[in-house]
């Protein structure tokens, strides 16, 4: 398939590229300082910022499916502005563009741990990654409204951690997934691509939102 990749340099985006890339697909980068990629067979890179909407049309024009693993960053101070700004200029994009098909990687925080009770609003959300996090689940409420758009959006497990596909990840929907033990969900950023990439190929959840964990 032919995708359009935003946010491929970061923790989440440079597997998912790696991913694709090694299942043969081609990939067109949008990328804000293209000359962080090197080449590679199948890749090519464009230069787009993710915050104009009219980049974004113009670089995912003709593809088959979009990926998103924005992030402006963990340590960024306007992270809830950015990410907010960011996901709605590329639904925007998309949009304009013609293609049907987005996919978005987002936050755990928005999982359900309780009925009624999302992961970020618990005391025990940390404060360091709770503007991203309500970003994120304002970035999910604002797509589920989307009526014209194929999307469907991924939230990890709440323990997100470096290593390379094992492949046997459990699917889940809007709940915060556990493990034997009762303990929070983890799953790794090899896998959390093996996911999306697999929902690209063969969709599931289609204009909805899923989760990963072993």
């Amino acid at each position: 398939m032919n995708i359009a990749l935003i946010g491929a340099t970061g923790f989440v985006g440079a597997p998912i590229l790696s991913e694709l890339l090694s299942r043969g697909h081609k990939v067109t980068v949008l990328a804000r300082n293209p000359g962080k990629l090197a080449p590679q067979t199948g890749l090519k890179v464009l230069a787009a910022d993710a915050l104009d909407a009219s980049q974004v049309a113009k670089a995912v024009a003709g593809h088959e499916a979009v990926i998103s693993a924005y992030n402006p960053g963990w340590g960024e101070p306007k992270i809830y502005d950015l990410h907010l700004q960011a996901s709605q200029a590329i639904v925007n994009g998309v949009k304009q563009a013609g293609v049907k098909r987005l996919l978005v990687v987002g936050g755990a925080g928005s999982l359900y741990v309780a009925p009624g009770l999302q992961l970020v609003d618990t005391p025990e959300f940390p404060a360091e990654w709770k503007q991203g996090a309500l970003a994120a689940r304002e970035a999910l409420t604002r797509i589920r409204t989307e009526d014209t758009l194929d999307w469907t959006f991924l939230s990890p497990a709440v323990h997100l951690i470096p290593g390379e596909r094992r492949g046997n990840f459990r699917i889940g929907g809007e709940q915060v997934m556990k493990d034997a033990q009762g303990e929070l969900g983890t799953v790794t950023v090899g896998d959390l691509a093996v996911a999306i990439v697999d929902e690209m190929e063969t969709p599931r959840h289609v204009k909805q939102r899923f989760t990963v964990a072993y």
